[in-house]
């Protein structure tokens, strides 16, 4: 399953179909005007916060997907059946803004499908500064 993944790439199930988003400039810039950050960095800091709604979850998603070239709107995202559910979804949105802002690759210590979205299921490098789904190891607290 997936086999061929490129970098950035993020796979998923969703209505039964196996899909491949991406977060390219341009789905970025997307995801700037909806959350109304100034800037690249602004909208790191939005989800760094590491609370995201559904909404949010349907709106980066559905920038993933565009991003790859379906041409798909949150509200359409929003009625899409994700393997393993709010879950699934929530996996998928926090690897999007992974690969997209850095910080541990895609795959590579990734979380697995119905893990909970806040607790890694192995420990890797992480970033400094952690995104939704992501928590700061000891050693990088202890620095």
């Amino acid at each position: 399953m997936f086999a061929n993944r490129r970098r950035g790439e993020v796979p998923a199930v969703i209505d039964g179909t196996e899909r491949r988003l991406c977060l390219t400039l341009g789905a970025l810039a997307e995801l700037e005007a909806a959350f109304e950050a100034d800037n690249l960095a602004a909208l790191a800091a939005r989800f760094d916060t590491g609370r995201l709604s559904a909404r949010d979850l349907t709106i980066i998603i559905a920038a993933g997907l565009r991003g790859s070239g379906e041409p798909v709107s949150a509200d359409e995202v929003s009625a899409m059946r994700f393997e393993d559910g709010v879950a699934g979804a929530a996996r998928i949105a926090v690897e999007l803004l992974t690969a997209a802002f850095g910080g541990r690759e895609s795959g590579e210590g990734a979380l697995e499908a119905g893990s909970n979205p806040r607790t890694p299921r192995r420990e890797t490098a992480r970033p400094s500064r952690p995104f939704p789904g992501t928590t700061p190891s000891a050693s990088a607290s202890a620095s």
